[in-house]
C-alpha cells in the first residue's frame, strides 16, 4: 500500500476484553489453547471469514470497490485537517496574547525563574477549497459508479459483460495506484500513498493525509500549502478514474 499501491487487508477479533497478552512471554500455544480459544472456535471462524473474503475477491468478476466509503473517509480527513488548523491558529493567538498579558511572567516561580517563550508566528489562512473540490469531485464520482455497477452487475448475463468486465476491471486496479506520488513524502521518499502513513515523528500510529497534516503540525504553512494542492491533483486524478469506470459499462 505505501509503495506501490497495492490495497491491503487485516481482519481480526477484538474487543471483549482488555487483552494483555499481546506481545509478552505468554503469548504462546499453550496460553491459547488453555485459555484463549481453548476449542477454537474464534480460530476456525476467523479463518472461514478470511477465506471467504478471499474468494469472494478471487472470484468477482468486477473487483468489488465501493468508493463512496473512500469519499465519505476522504472527506473525514479534510475536515480534520481544518480542523487541525484552526485549533493551531487558535493556539498562537492565546499564546501571544499571554506574553502580552505578562502571563508568564506573573506565573513564574521566583525561586526557580524561568524565561518566558518567544512569540509565535500566527497562522496564515490555508486554502484547503481545492482539497474540498476534490472531495467533492469524488463524491459524485463514487455515487455515480455505486448507481451504475448496480445495474450492471443485475444485468450481468449479457454476453457483453466479459468484455466490458475486463475493461473496467484494468480501470479499477489502477484507483489505489493514483494515490501515490513519485516523489513520495517529504523526509521519507519512499512512503508514496498520500493518503495513509505512519507518522513521521510517531513511528507507527497511522497519520492521514500526512504530507499535509504533519506540515500542519510542524507549523510549515508553505509545505502544507504545496501538499494541499499535490494532494488535491491526486484526488482529482482519483475522481476522474471513478467517473470513467461508471462510462465503461452499460447495462
Amino acid at each position: 500500500l505505501q509503495h506501490i499501491g497495492v490495497p491491503s487487508i487485516n481482519l481480526g477479533f477484538g474487543g471483549e476484553d482488555e487483552g494483555g497478552i499481546y506481545h509478552s512471554v505468554y503469548d504462546d500455544f499453550y496460553w491459547y489453547t488453555h485459555f484463549s480459544d481453548t476449542s477454537f472456535v474464534y480460530g476456525r471462524a476467523l479463518a472461514q471469514t478470511s477465506g471467504t473474503a478471499v474468494m469472494r475477491l478471487a472470484d468477482a468478476d468486477v473487483i468489488p470497490y465501493d468508493f463512496t466509503n473512500l469519499a465519505e473517509t476522504v472527506q473525514r480527513y479534510v475536515g480534520e485537517l481544518k480542523t487541525l488548523a484552526t485549533r493551531e491558529a487558535t493556539e498562537a493567538v492565546e499564546h501571544n496574547t499571554e506574553l502580552e498579558d505578562s502571563t508568564f511572567r506573573l506565573t513564574s516561580d521566583p525561586r526557580r525563574p524561568m524565561a518566558a517563550p518567544a512569540t509565535q508566528v500566527l497562522v496564515p489562512h490555508l486554502d484547503f477549497a481545492p482539497l474540498e473540490n476534490a472531495a467533492d469531485s469524488l463524491t459524485r464520482a463514487a455515487a455515480r459508479y455505486k448507481k451504475t455497477i448496480a445495474r450492471v452487475m443485475d444485468a450481468a448475463n449479457s454476453p457483453s459483460s466479459t468484455a466490458q468486465f475486463a475493461k473496467l476491471n484494468d480501470e479499477l486496479i489502477r484507483s489505489e495506484r493514483l494515490l501515490l506520488s513519485d516523489a513520495g513524502l517529504p523526509n521519507r521518499p519512499w512512503f508514496k500513498h498520500l493518503l495513509y502513513a505512519p507518522g513521521f515523528y510517531t513511528g507507527y500510529g497511522v497519520k492521514t493525509i500526512p504530507a499535509v497534516r504533519e506540515a500542519i503540525e510542524q507549523k510549515d504553512w508553505s509545505l502544507a500549502g504545496r501538499e494541499i494542492t499535490r494532494v488535491s491533483r491526486a484526488l482529482d486524478a482519483e475522481a476522474t478514474l471513478v467517473d470513467r469506470a461508471a462510462g465503461t459499462v452499460r447495462p
